[in-house]
């Protein structure tokens, strides 16, 4: 080969697939092709160790728990969850607000799930309770299922209307329950049929679009607090928008103490939770800012009755001990099914993405489908206790982590603090303003608020995730929180399909001295292999893009394949039909020199009378044998061709042959014998499976003149492929044939071994596409083929660059 040129060398043996599948035989046969009933046999066969294994994967707590140190893990998992129980209270209650349930059931949901957790979770450091967009949830159904205007009450002497709080409120816990509970068991059989990675369909973007959307579904709730005001209720699309159209048509109603408080609350919280921060390193706990504050609103309140003298909403009754289990209302279980759903995964969510983020931190394992289970059981129990649903808090998983907690320990010490404060210091906090408690929510929103950010960070770094982020919050604001969720995964996995369907295409080339492959478009150093055209496709070719796979190979490789046989069936047409031409031209001469022939036998018929004139009778009959020699020569034809005589009989009785040749695409062309070569002249026998035929027979776009080309194979890089589907295996096939009918050899290279299966299942494999046209590498595929046709092509490729510099 030219020095110009990268040389290749066979220096290993070439790996496909049927090589692949020689070596793989090779193994011992007890090992594979199992019979079905072994295979089940083993599936189903309990072993001691299998028993605890599962055992141990069920209750975690198993596992760790009999090995726990009280020295090494007892005083940090304690001040831990001190601090963690001290802000489940305000926590609690606030949330419960946003909940639309009464406070004392926010210090249950901070109760009853932790104590499930302890058992069933796998996280050492998340914390679950109360979270901002649960409860916001969770509220959006309480208030579309049991709203104001469905408990009024009617005063006969008065046209005033009057709310049942205490029957509205009692409904509201039972939908509350009932939703809680049907999401626990959706995350519970999730979990079950080991459908934890549910959760890697919500994206970071779209998380936090969702969040960040949440919270201003709570910035809005907490205004009519904040206010001191009663804005109607709204439920369903664009009810925020409706909800702040009444709040702006409500600002002259503001209740000036209300607000003042709020105020004074917000600017206290946000000073000593800066100071807190600032404060951290030298801290051993954190302030409890919110515990501090509600105490000191609470101590307030209570001596400047408040809401006596300046009507200040306040908490009001606050039961002491615990509520009875119950059944929850199942009644309203097909009325909140979709809720529950949207419940179930946003927990989860953001409780395992929490926790794989302490556990990767900390150096141990989240098991997904374990979390799953954890969820869902505590939110099914927390349910029969009147909880509403629960996950991960991240301010709170925070706390528990950066005070030095260990396990789940510091959950259970949380625990003990709600308890002793629903049991004995409940009623003391009656008379805590609900101003305060949508502060401390308002204030809490701060990492919220910061996600807006997110705008900045994602125009920057990728538009597909900013555009995402945007429509999930967009649609999460105006279609509330269920259907917002619905349209943001819609519209993610539409992300998706649309770049796997308009993947990028490139032509490899070869990286001298590796058995690398490059795109040609980005590597300069690469060079094109002589001859060979290697194809590769970003994304894997299915039925979406199976179409623009085929394009973007015609496009890359220069050959129009759909015009080149459509050219080519056109000529085939042309041939035929000239075939036809000459088929009926030969019948008709032959039947003139039929009717010629019996005119000289009658004439022979005739008396001879001298010798002179029967050597002429017989002169003639010699001439009426060469016509029928010419007759049958004339009636010999086969498909593609037809010998006919070009001139008369001359003195030493040949003739001049011609044959109908097919390299003009536009007319047929006659020529003389002498065009043939000399081992086509053999063509002129009885032999119907002669040289001349069957290259006629075998037209090409080359012998039609109109097309050149120097390609002879061409490589499909596979390595992107993690599947393929029934049309693209059809479509591949089409590749094949196609391409095959203009000379060109298709080959895939690269393929995984379920990529494989799935073209043996689907039929792909055949007489004509054999295994041996798939390789293992791009490498082994580009040196079969210049091993086999490579020489010749580099020889002609060569010859066309000196003709082109000639005629240049």
């Amino acid at each position: 080969m030219d020095s110009g040129h990268t040389e290749y060398h066979v220096q290993r043996e070439i790996i496909d697939e049927q090589r692949l599948k020689e070596r793989s035989q090779r193994m011992d046969p007890s090992q594979i092709n199992l019979p079905i009933a072994h295979q089940l046999k083993k599936s189903l066969s309990c072993s001691t160790t299998r028993l605890k294994r599962s055992i141990v994967g069920f209750l975690p707590v198993l596992s760790w728990l009999p090995r726990y140190s009280i020295w090494d893990y007892g005083m940090p998992d304690l001040i831990s969850g001190i601090s963690v129980g001290i802000m489940h209270l305000p926590q609690g209650m606030a949330y419960a607000l946003l909940a639309s349930l009464p406070p004392v059931f926010g210090l249950y949901t901070s109760l009853y799930p932790p104590l499930i957790y302890f058992i069933f979770g796998t996280s050492r450091h998340i914390s679950v309770g109360t979270f901002t967009i649960l409860s916001i949830m969770i509220g959006s159904v309480t208030e579309r299922l049991a709203p104001d205007s469905n408990f009024l009450i009617h005063n006969c002497t008065n046209v005033t209307e009057k709310v049942d709080i205490v029957s509205r409120d009692f409904y509201r816990v039972q939908v509350a329950a009932a939703a809680t509970v049907l999401g626990g068991l959706i995350q519970f059989v999730l979990g079950l049929v080991q459908f934890g990675f549910v959760g890697t369909y919500l994206s970071e973007p779209l998380v936090r679009g969702y969040t960040t959307a949440a919270s201003t579904h709570a910035v809005v709730a907490q205004l009519k607090y904040i206010l001191g005001v009663s804005p109607k209720r709204f439920s369903g699309p664009l009810s925020i928008v409706y909800t702040l159209a009444d709040l702006f048509m409500l600002l002259p109603e503001t209740h000036l103490p209300t607000l003042l408080a709020s105020v004074v609350s917000i600017v206290v919280l946000i000073t000593a939770k800066e100071l807190n921060t600032a404060l951290r390193q030298k801290l051993l706990v954190p302030i409890p800012v919110e515990l501090c504050t509600i105490v000191m609103a609470t101590v307030i309140s209570f001596y400047t009755r408040l809401n006596e003298t300046y009507k200040i909403s306040v908490v009001g009754e606050i039961p002491s001990g615990l509520q009875p289990p119950s059944i929850p209302n199942a009644s309203v279980f097909s009325e909140v099914v979709l809720d529950a759903f949207a419940m179930a995964i946003v927990g989860y969510a953001i409780s395992i993405s929490l926790g794989k983020t302490f556990a990767l931190k900390h150096g141990y394992k989240v098991d997904s489908n374990q979390e799953l289970v954890a969820l869902g059981l505590s939110n099914t129990v927390g349910g029969f206790f009147q909880c509403f649903s629960v996950c991960a808090s991240m301010s709170r998983s925070l706390i528990q982590e950066s005070t030095g907690g260990k396990t789940q320990i510091a959950g259970v010490v949380s625990v003990v603090i709600v308890l002793v404060t629903v049991l004995k210091l409940g009623s003391l906090f009656q008379e805590l303003p609900k101003a305060v408690l949508a502060a401390i929510v308002f204030v809490n929103l701060k990492g919220m608020f910061k996600q807006y950010y997110d705008i900045v960070t994602l125009w920057r770094s990728s538009k597909i995730d900013l555009l995402i982020w945007s429509v999930t919050y967009v649609s999460t604001v105006l279609f509330n929180l269920d259907m917002g969720l619905g349209a943001s995964m819609g519209f993610a996995l539409l992300t998706v399909i649309f770049r796997t369907q308009r993947p990028s295409y490139s032509l490899l080339g070869h990286l001298p001295g590796t058995e690398l492959y490059l795109d040609m478009e980005t590597h300069k150093e690469v060079r094109e292999v002589p001859g060979i055209t290697i194809f590769r496709s970003s994304a894997t070719m299915y039925f979406a893009n199976a179409e623009l796979y085929l394009e973007a190979l015609k496009k890359k490789s220069g050959l129009d394949i759909g015009k080149m046989l459509t050219y080519k069936r056109r000529q085939e047409a042309k041939q035929r039909r000239r075939e036809r031409r000459a088929e009926r031209r030969a019948r008709r001469e032959a039947k003139r020199q039929k009717r010629a022939f019996r005119e000289a036998s009658q004439r022979s018929k005739k008396a001879v009378f001298s010798v002179e004139e029967e050597a002429g009778q017989l002169k003639e009959t010699n001439g009426d044998i060469h016509r029928e020699v010419e007759l049958s020569w004339r009636e010999r034809k086969n498909s593609t061709v037809f010998v006919i005589p070009e001139t008369a009989r001359t003195s030493d009785g040949h003739h001049t042959w011609m044959y109908l040749k097919g390299t003009d695409p536009d007319t047929a062309t006659l020529g003389s014998v002498s065009d043939l070569h000399d081992g086509d002249t053999t063509t002129l026998d009885s032999s119907s499976e002669d040289t001349l035929s069957r290259d006629l027979e075998r037209v090409s776009l080359g012998s039609l003149g109109k097309w050149t080309w120097d390609i002879h194979s061409i490589i499909l890089d596979f390595s992107t492929a993690n599947f393929i589907d029934t049309v693209a295996i059809k479509t591949l096939r089409n590749i094949f044939h196609d391409f095959g009918e203009i000379g060109v050899d298709i080959y895939l290279a690269g393929c995984q071994a379920l990529v494989v299966e799935q073209l043996e299942r689907g039929g792909f494999f055949s007489d004509v596409i054999t295994e041996g046209r798939v390789f293992a590498t791009v490498h082994d595929a580009v040196l079969y083929c210049l091993k086999h046709r490579g020489a010749d092509i580099v020889h002609s490729y060569e010859n066309a660059l000196d003709m082109t510099g000639t005629q240049l």
